[in-house]
Order: C-alpha cells, then sequence, then structure tokens
C-alpha cells in the first residue's frame, strides 16, 4: 500500500501548472452558480432564508444536473490511466497491482474531493442568507408547498422534505452522486485500457446519453402509451437509467415500486466492484511500452 500511495501522489503531482485541472474546477463553480442563481433570486425577492444545505440539495437532486458535474469530472479524468512512457520504469520497482491500486486510490480521492468542492461552494454561494440548523427553511416550504418550485424549476420535493433533514438528505445526494461519477469514471478507466482514450471518453458520454434519453414522458410521447403502460415505462425507466438511480427523487418514498434508496448504493457498488475486477484481471495482459519502443509485458 506504500507504494500505491506514493504513485497516487504522484498522479496528483500531474495538477501543478495543469490547465485542464484549473478549468475542470472553475468549471464546477461556474456550474454550481448557475444552479443557485434562481434559488437565490428566489430568496431575496421573497425576504427568506435557507438552510445551508438546501441550495445543494435543490441543485444536485436533479439528474441533468449530476450528469452535467460528472461530465465536469471526465474531463479532470481525461488523460487516465496515465499510460505513458514512464510507465514501465515504475514496474521496474513495483509489479502491476500496485501500479492499478495506486490509480484507483487517485480516482476515488480525486472523486470525492470533487463532490466536496461542488458541496462546499454551493454553500459559500448562499452563506449571506443561511442558517446551519438541519431544518428545511421558509423558502423550502414556499417552493416544495407553492408553485413557485414549478415555475423556478426547482426539484424541492415535497417527499424529501417530508422523509429527512436538510443533512441526511444531502449526505445521500452526495452518496448517489459519488456511486454515479465513481462508475462512470471506472467505466473510462476500463475501456481506456481496452481501446484507448477516444473511445473510452464516447463511451461515457453514451451512458449519460442512454441515461438523459431514458424518461418516461418521452417513451410516452415516443410510443402513445395509455395510463398503465405509462406506470410500467416509468418502472423500467427508473431500474434500469443510471441516472434516475442517482437522482434523489426518482425513489420509492413508499407510493411506488420504485428503488429505494440501498437499491440504488447496491446498484453503482456492484458495478463499480466489476469494473474494477475488470481492471485487475485487463491489467495482467496489457502490454506497456518504454518511450524508445520496447515492450514490457
Amino acid at each position: 500500500m506504500k507504494e500505491a500511495f506514493t504513485l497516487c501522489k504522484i498522479n496528483y503531482s500531474h495538477w501543478r501548472g495543469n490547465k485542464r485541472i484549473l478549468v475542470s474546477f472553475l468549471l464546477g463553480a461556474v456550474l454550481c452558480f448557475l444552479l443557485t442563481e434562481k434559488i437565490m433570486a428566489f430568496a431575496k425577492e421573497k425576504d427568506t432564508v435557507m438552510m445551508v444545505m438546501e441550495p445543494f440539495i435543490w441543485s444536485f437532486e436533479d439528474g441533468q444536473s449530476i450528469m452535467l458535474s460528472s461530465l465536469i469530472l471526465i474531463l479532470l479524468f481525461a488523460d487516465m490511466p496515465f499510460l505513458d512512457g514512464s510507465v514501465p520504469y515504475y514496474l521496474i520497482r513495483i509489479n502491476r497491482r500496485q501500479w492499478l491500486t495506486g490509480q484507483l486510490m487517485y480516482v476515488i480521492s480525486a472523486t470525492l474531493l470533487y463532490l466536496g468542492y461542488i458541496f462546499a461552494i454551493t454553500g459559500l454561494l448562499c452563506m449571506r442568507r443561511a442558517f446551519p440548523g438541519n431544518m428545511w427553511s421558509e423558502t423550502a416550504a414556499r417552493l416544495g408547498y407553492t408553485d413557485a418550485g414549478e415555475v423556478l424549476a426547482v426539484p424541492a420535493v415535497i417527499h424529501a422534505m417530508e422523509m429527512s433533514r436538510p443533512y441526511k438528505c444531502a449526505l445521500i445526494i452526495v452518496g448517489l452522486m459519488l456511486g454515479y461519477t465513481l462508475m462512470s469514471v471506472l467505466l473510462m478507466f476500463v475501456v481506456n485500457m481496452w481501446k484507448g482514450q477516444l473511445v473510452a471518453v464516447l463511451s461515457v458520454a453514451g451512458l449519460h446519453l442512454f441515461g438523459i434519453l431514458l424518461k418516461p414522458n418521452w417513451i410516452t410521447a415516443l410510443f402513445d402509451l395509455n395510463v398503465a403502460q405509462q406506470k410500467v415505462a416509468q418502472l423500467v425507466c427508473g431500474w434500469l437509467s443510471p441516472i434516475r438511480q442517482a437522482t434523489f427523487h426518482c425513489h420509492n418514498f413508499g407510493y411506488d415500486s420504485l428503488p429505494r434508496m440501498w437499491h440504488s448504493f447496491v446498484f453503482f457498488g456492484v458495478l463499480s466492484v466489476l469494473l474494477i475486477g475488470l481492471l485487475y484481471w485487463s491489467i495482467r495482459k496489457y502490454n506497456f511500452y518504454f518511450v524508445g519502443g520496447e515492450e514490457l509485458t
């Protein structure tokens, strides 16, 4: 583990002076500002305050916001798994499993760092009108129990306010985002080792596109479904779409047969473990090359 941790630190050293890393975090901040701007404007207009976690909950309780955040994360990991000419020299001192463990440590820690950054930015943007108490605010009540939430397209779902407290709700959303983004990055990692960087990026883009297109209202409009068929389509989309699995309000709150929260955590956990297993299997057959072109098998 010491060698793997050292390799993880070396990967972080690539961030120094890297404009792509800077752009990734700047885009994350811009995304947070765009998602919270209308919420802050609404609170200012109504002269109400918010619980500090509420802007994060409302901003990332929507599947499209999670997808956009994940796309920025893919930019952060665009050069993974650092298959450059220095890798064979590392493998003289460490074995392949240690090298891959270091890469996985980097992926998981950087994903947590990025989500923590998103979490902090949303809190900082609203801190002037926010309080830390673990209770829903008047702003949340107005958005959830009136038509203001629909007008502003803010997913302040009543079920979330009735079934949980803000800190618990925010932690669940962070967990769902972590599961979805980690699965996406691991998929890109696997495909990169098999088919190269371009195919890896396209595969993750295809995963996001599949999740976006698998929407009940789109399927209903496309196939002209009746009411009974619409319920079946909603269940199928809720269970099969990774983005809907990562979206808080697309879960079972005791009113339907949609996935429960623990179903989604198991869903992302099993897929991530399978992808990690594929990585350890693939590294055994991957051929590394020295800069001069000599193959290291």
